[in-house]
């Protein structure tokens, strides 16, 4: 049955994939971007040129934490869902400039969810992440995890939101799905997020920086993955939910450059040093509650998706080494 979706963020690295994902299945998409330049406008500007092949996608420049802008967008059709993927990204960047977070992460999901009671929406799905989790131990589990110890801004603005959702939810009789998300990697990704970052070092033969000498592990998510995983949780009636999207794996930093260097066929030159503020030494998501009530399993084994991006990464080597430097 063909529907209507509202997607904040649909220039950035996931929104733009679930945006694909519903347009090829016939949905029609209201995308929502300012296109910021966090980090380079090119790579947003690529990505919202592919959508805007669809006939079916109709796109609003709007910075969505600007609220008497935001709510009086016209959708024209009834929209079934909004997924909130628009954001302030950056961990690092979130200690330089902590009002940007509190302005999209905060304040834009409050518009969000009061453009959604004003016109009626029942269910809102955004983006939380894994970074809640602070200093609880691994496995992270949704009822059992402490997400009271946010190492970052950007971390405390993302449970900021959880709350947020949880107390619509309740007052207005809205279904809210956050789902946190687990080091999210692929092709079309974010230029600051190290997979992609380190690629462009190997390949232009600058030294990458590994902290906490490589040490870093991550349960990686592939983009695949995670849209798969968007597409069940918009199915969510009643309720307020907090679900992990984390891939199965639990992989060493050290092994992601080894990978890196073999689908590149580039050697790397790696400085080690120590742990950087904000940043957490291991996340790793429990899949129990994913699974029942997303049917999630990640699909992509991590070699292969490393495999793949790179293969992405040669194909638009041009434009990918043309890229200015993310804020951070």
């Amino acid at each position: 049955m063909k529907k209507t979706f509202l997607v904040t963020g649909s220039c950035g690295f996931i929104g733009f994939h679930i945006s694909k994902r519903l347009l090829e299945d016939g949905h029609d998409v209201i995308g929502v971007d300012n296109i910021n330049n966090y980090y380079d406008i090119k790579l947003k500007n690529k990505r919202n040129a592919i959508l805007k092949k669809f006939p079916n996608y109709r796109f609003i420049k709007l910075d969505i934490s600007k609220y008497k802008k935001f709510i009086t967008i016209k959708s024209g059709k009834s929209i079934d869902t909004i997924i909130h993927m628009a954001a302030q990204a950056g961990v690092r960047y979130s200690i330089e400039n902590p009002h940007a977070y509190a302005e999209s992460n905060y304040i834009g999901t409050l518009n969000v969810l009061e453009y959604a009671r004003l016109n009626g929406i029942k269910r809102v799905v955004y983006a939380s992440s894994s970074s809640v989790y602070g200093l609880s131990k691994t496995p992270h589990t949704e009822q059992l995890s402490s997400t009271d110890t946010p190492m970052s801004v950007y971390a405390a603005t993302k449970k900021a939101k959880e709350v947020l959702a949880f107390s619509y939810s309740h007052l207005h009789d809205m279904t809210t799905v956050g789902l946190r998300y687990f080091t999210v990697y692929g092709e079309w990704s974010r230029p600051d997020m190290a997979m992609m970052k380190f690629a462009k070092k190997i390949l232009m033969g600058d030294e990458i920086t590994l902290y906490n000498n490589g040490n870093m592990k991550r349960g990686y998510t592939h983009i695949d993955d995670i849209v798969d995983g968007v597409m069940e949780a918009v199915k969510i009636n009643k309720g307020d939910h907090l679900i992990n999207l984390g891939g199965d794996q639990l992989v060493n930093l050290k092994t992601v450059v080894k990978l890196l260097e073999e689908h590149l066929n580039t050697k790397a030159r790696i400085t080690y040093t120590a742990m950087q503020p904000g940043d957490i030494k291991e996340t790793y998501a429990s899949q129990a509650h994913a699974i029942r009530k997303l049917k999630f399993k990640p699909k992509i084994k991590f070699e292969n998706g490393v495999k793949s991006f790179c293969k992405w990464i040669l194909e638009n080597k041009e434009l990918i080494l043309a890229l200015e430097d993310t804020k951070q």
